[in-house]
Formats: structure tokens, C-alpha cells, sequence
């Protein structure tokens, strides 16, 4: 669906775009579909948020007053912080004008006419692409005044951020979007009401909206012919770690992991054993071997105790070190914690220090036990899930391979 065309053109220019049937979707929306035929299409193809959180993106769209007197602004998350996550910047980079048209097809549904790209500071190259491909729309009619001829209007611009994970939460993009410190803000109001500049905002993720031009092509009923009833479509997995094929795999929802891992990555590298597998991104908590067989889908792998995220699947074998992975987790969440809520800003760095006695050989088993009642107590105590980012995955490592901690410690 999204990858069926990559190697066949430079879909990076428009003119392999179009080549390919890049803005067909855009033509049929805006000079034979209504606005609310476009949100009525999203909204029948079941088609979830692709950033982590897999909220439906038509209700997303629908929650956006019809009538207004201010502004309404449509926000593309490209902030992509999340550790193992590469799909949307091979989007960016291979598919830009996907993302472009996929902006202006939700723009059109919610009679938006300003978008913005907040892109992740490090995109250097994405950014540069993606705003070389807003400048080629633009000087081909499909960004800028009467697209194609109609009266509907769209101009959008790329923004880029400082590199701070929070600001992959959308709340947190706004704030730094408005040119403020990037840190949550308490919800309600949500953005769809009450976002950017104060005014209604739609945000998506690059993937999300990726997926709508092939929806409003072909029809809400054609998307849900994939995946599962509750989780419909295909999704872009990003694997990596100590596989032989590591790459981006689009699938169905609803693949196993275990096909994800021994079939289209190849399975482990000679000589090495599965361990363990993170499989959304650093903040899904992790899954022994023997837990694999489940669906990727959202709603398997939460009654899994874990969560889809990003699709970013990230594949342990049997030498790594739990002690090593702890830190990293502990460390890099330490780091990135905006500071706002105390259980988040005074709990990941206890969690750290806690984890690097640990990794340095002075660790205690009763550092164990204290590491739990700190990951315990940020769990549902904070603004943004990024508290349970940083303390699910903590849990989850100390409840799987608690006896490797344990064998770690001094005494």
C-alpha cells in the first residue's frame, strides 16, 4: 500500500510522484467529493493514529467544530523521538509528496487552510527533502490559493524542533510550535478544540497521514480488507537489532511476531538465539520468547501487557545484557524528562541512578525492590504518558528477567 511503489520511481519528486498516481486523490476529492464525504471515507476505514497512541483518526477529524470564527490548523507530528523508530523518516525520505497530499486531503475534510511540519531536529536531510517537496506542490497548484482551480486554499510549512523526545507529544509540539518551552499541557481542552494559537487543531502522525490518499482513492471498505476488525490496514514495522534482515516491513495488522521475525526479517543472526523482543518503540514493554506468538495488532499486544507504539520492533538475542538494556531505558527517559511533573522529572533519575549502580557492579538486590516502588509510583501520576514510558518498560524488565538483575548485584 505505501511501499508497493518504493524502487519503481523517485517518488522524492513530484514528477515521480504524479508518475505513479501521486494526487489522483487529491483530484477526486476536491473536484468531485465533499469535505464530509472525504472525513465520512477515513472515518468508514477504521484507519488509527500510526504515531503510538492508535486513536481513529475520522473521530480525530470529527471532533474539530465545523463552525468557527477563528483559524483551524492542521499539525503533521514528524518528530519521530521515539528509540528504534524509523518509519516515517524512510516516508520523508522516499515518499514526501504521500505525506503532503495526505495533509491537504485532511485539511480539505476539516476546512483547514494552514499546516504546519513539525519535524525532528536531527532530519536534517528529511527536512531539507520535505521542504524541497512542499515547494514542488506549491509550484504545481496543489499547495497555495484555489487548488486546482476550486475555492479551497492550503499553504503549509516545515518546522523543525530542537530534538526533544516530549515534543513527539502533541500537546508539547504546540507549546514549541508557538515558539514556547515544550512541555505538555493539562488536558482537557484538546487540541481539536483548543490547540494551536488557541484554536481548533488536527494532529497527525506522517504515517497516519500517509495511508488517507489510497483511502480516498479506493474507499474506507478496500482499506479494511487488511488487518483486523478493530485494527485495520497495514502498518510499517521497523525492525531492528540482531536480525539478518533488518528493515522496514509493511504487513497487516494482525501478522504475528513471530512471522515479523523469522520470515521477512530472516530470523537471528547464525549462532545466536532469540532473547527478548521490544515491539513498539522503547517505552513497549518487553516480551520474552515465548510470548511471540501473539498478533501485532494494538488490542493483542495491550492484553499482552505491552503495546504496539510505533511498530518499531526491536529484536534481543541471548547476549545481551538485561542490565545493560535497564540502563538504557533509565538513562535515556532520565535525559529526555521535561521536568513539569515531579513523579516524572524526580523519578526517572532516581530510576537511573538506581540502574547505573547496578550496570557499574555495585548494584543490591534491595535496589531491586526500590526500583520497583519507584517505577510504581509514576505510573497514572503524570500529565503526559511519558511517565509510563519511562516506568512500564522498567516494570515490565524486572518482572521478566529479574533473576539476571538479581545475579548482577553485589549482594
Amino acid at each position: 500500500m505505501l511501499t508497493e511503489n518504493y524502487g519503481l520511481a523517485d517518488l522524492a519528486t513530484i514528477a515521480g510522484y504524479r508518475a505513479r498516481g501521486g494526487y489522483s486523490a487529491a483530484v477526486k476529492a476536491l473536484r468531485s467529493m465533499t469535505p464530509a464525504e472525504v472525513l465520512d471515507e477515513v472515518k468508514k476505514s477504521g484507519l488509527r493514529g500510526r504515531g503510538g497512541a492508535g486513536f481513529p483518526a475520522g473521530m480525530k477529524w470529527g471532533f474539530v467544530p465545523q463552525k468557527t470564527d477563528q483559524p483551524k490548523y492542521l499539525c503533521v507530528n514528524a518528530d519521530e523521538g521515539e528509540p528504534g523508530t524509523f518509519k516515517d523518516r524512510f516516508i520523508i525520505s522516499h515518499d514526501p509528496h504521500s505525506v503532503i497530499e495526505g495533509a491537504l486531503l485532511a485539511s480539505y475534510a476539516c476546512d483547514i487552510h494552514a499546516a504546519f511540519v513539525y519535524i525532528r531536529g536531527e532530519y536534517e536531510a528529511e527536512a531539507r527533502r520535505l521542504e524541497e517537496a512542499v515547494r514542488e506542490a506549491r509550484s504545481q497548484g496543489f499547495l497555495g490559493s484555489r487548488i486546482l482551480g476550486t475555492e479551497f486554499s492550503l499553504d503549509m510549512a516545515v518546522y523543525r524542533g530542537a530534538g526533544s523526545y516530549i515534543c513527539g507529544e502533541e500537546t508539547a509540539l504546540l507549546e514549541s510550535l508557538e515558539g514556547k518551552r515544550g512541555q505538555p499541557r493539562l488536558k482537557p481542552p484538546f487540541p481539536a478544540t483548543v490547540g494551536l494559537f488557541g484554536c481548533p487543531t488536527v494532529i497527525n502522525n506522517v504515517e497516519t497521514l500517509a495511508n488517507v490518499p489510497a483511502i480516498v482513492l479506493n474507499g474506507g471498505e478496500w482499506f479494511r480488507r487488511l488487518g483486523t476488525d478493530r485494527d485495520p490496514g497495514t502498518r510499517l514495522f521497523g525492525v531492528s537489532g540482531q536480525v539478518l534482515k533488518p528493515g522496514i516491513y509493511e504487513l497487516p495488522l494482525g501478522t504475528s511476531l513471530r512471522e515479523l521475525i523469522f520470515k521477512h526479517a530472516g530470523g537471528m543472526k547464525e549462532g545466536r538465539t532469540l532473547k527478548a523482543v521490544i515491539p513498539g518503540g522503547l517505552s513497549a514493554p518487553i516480551l520474552r520468547p515465548d510470548e511471540i506468538e501473539l498478533s501485532l495488532d494494538s488490542e493483542s499486544l495491550a492484553a499482552a501487557g505491552s503495546m504496539l507504539g510505533s511498530a518499531a520492533v526491536m529484536v534481543l538475542d541471548d547476549r545481551t545484557s538485561m542490565v545493560g538494556v535497564l540502563k538504557v531505558v533509565t538513562g535515556f527517559y532520565a535525559h529526555e524528562s521535561c521536568g513539569q511533573c515531579t513523579p516524572c522529572r524526580v523519578g526517572t533519575g532516581w530510576m537511573d541512578k538506581l540502574a547505573s549502580r547496578l550496570a557499574g557492579g555495585r548494584g543490591r538486590r534491595r535496589d531491586l525492590d526500590v526500583l520497583e516502588r519507584v517505577a510504581g509510583g509514576i505510573v497514572g501520576r503524570t500529565l503526559c504518558p511519558m511517565g509510563d514510558a519511562a516506568a512500564c518498560p522498567v516494570l515490565a524488565i524486572l518482572k521478566k528477567f529479574r533473576s539476571e538483575l538479581e545475579e548482577a548485584c553485589e549482594e
